[in-house]
């Protein structure tokens, strides 16, 4: 089963309509947007300081990032549902190399960076090479990492000065280089993980809608025969779009670990579900109607801002998943009802 991408190249996703309908269609995500915050601002005048937007923005950068990842699998046609518990895993590995192994920061990241590749890999050595469908292969590889996050350290969380399995402490720590990825604000106002982010997003803006490469990667989603049968490398970029999502997964979680300043063996709990959902939400943005790195941003920042401003309003925990799935589901009613309409 796969969501399959449109190859053409246009930004609305449909035919010209009624004047509203055109409105609505591309901007209805950003008017709804706008709505939540002046809401959550007349309810709580601190939604708006500075330095809320910037907490909001640090933590939708590692849900974006995944996203970008999951975007770029829709992008030829498939769908990457492991990004979360590769992401978990990453944080874990990452902290372990540090704490456990007492190894470097580069170390550390170069260790977790290389991991996200060979899940790529194995990603798409099922998917292409044995041609398991994407959404089991990428299941089964989400229970694969989950559990192999908890294998090292007897299921525990990775802290400094843990108790290991064979009785001994570990003696490790985390570097202040290495925290500085996750916590460090340039100008005391912007988080890196904000600067990781946009300068991610740019690139990956620009080389799907802007290069030949990104013109592939869609043709290959709308029909990989056609594409074939052009000359296109299909396989050779279902591999690299399962690499580039996998990366993006453990580059979120490098990220995470630097935040959390330990290895949370329940960090990642929420991850796949939220990047999905950015990834959905960004099919809205503009009418575009197709898997879109800016759509995907703007629908992880739309999740981001709805979660920041029930918490700030002291919405009990255990509904706030339920109005987050009423309001996705209500914008993305609208947008897709009125497209169909114009077609």
């Amino acid at each position: 089963m796969s969501i399959t991408a449109s190859s053409s190249p246009d930004h609305t996703g449909a035919a010209p309509g009624l004047p509203w309908q055109t409105i609505v269609i591309k901007s209805g995500i950003f008017v709804l947007l706008a709505a939540m915050m002046i809401i959550f601002q007349l309810n709580e005048p601190a939604f708006l300081r500075v330095a809320n937007i910037f907490s909001i923005l640090q933590a939708v950068a590692i849900v974006a990032l995944l996203g970008i990842g999951v975007t770029v699998s829709c992008a030829i046609g498939g769908f990457d549902l492991s990004v979360g518990a590769l992401a978990a895993l990453s944080q874990m590995a990452a902290a372990y190399i540090l704490i456990v192994l007492n190894g470097s920061a580069f170390e550390a990241i170069a260790g977790t960076l290389l991991i996200g590749v060979l899940v790529g890999l194995f990603n798409g050595l099922l998917i292409v090479i044995l041609r398991v469908p994407d959404l089991l292969a990428t299941l089964g590889t989400l229970f694969l990492l989950a559990g192999a996050q908890l294998i090292p350290t007897g299921g525990r969380s990775v802290a400094p000065g843990m108790a290991l399995l064979d009785g001994s402490a570990a003696t490790g720590s985390f570097t202040e280089f290495f925290l500085a990825l996750g916590r460090y604000r340039v100008g005391g106002v912007v988080p890196v993980p904000v600067i990781v982010l946009g300068v991610v997003a740019l690139v990956f803006w620009f080389v799907m809608e802007r290069t030949r490469w990104g013109r592939v990667f869609y043709a290959v989603g709308g029909s990989p025969t056609a594409a074939h049968l052009a000359g296109a490398p299909t396989k050779t970029y279902r591999f690299t779009a399962y690499i580039v999502s996998s990366v993006l997964a453990a580059l979120g979680g490098i990220l995470l670990a630097a935040r959390l300043g330990r290895g949370d063996v329940s960090a990642g709990n929420s991850l796949m579900l939220d990047a999905v959902a950015a990834c959905l939400i960004g099919y809205a943005v503009l009418g575009a109607n197709r898997p879109n790195v800016f759509g995907t941003v703007v629908g992880a920042v739309f999740v981001g801002v709805l979660l920041n401003g029930l918490t700030m309003l002291n919405a009990p925990y255990y509904i706030q998943d339920f109005v987050k799935g009423l309001v996705l589901i209500g914008a993305l009613a609208l947008t897709f009802s009125l497209s169909h309409r114009r077609n």
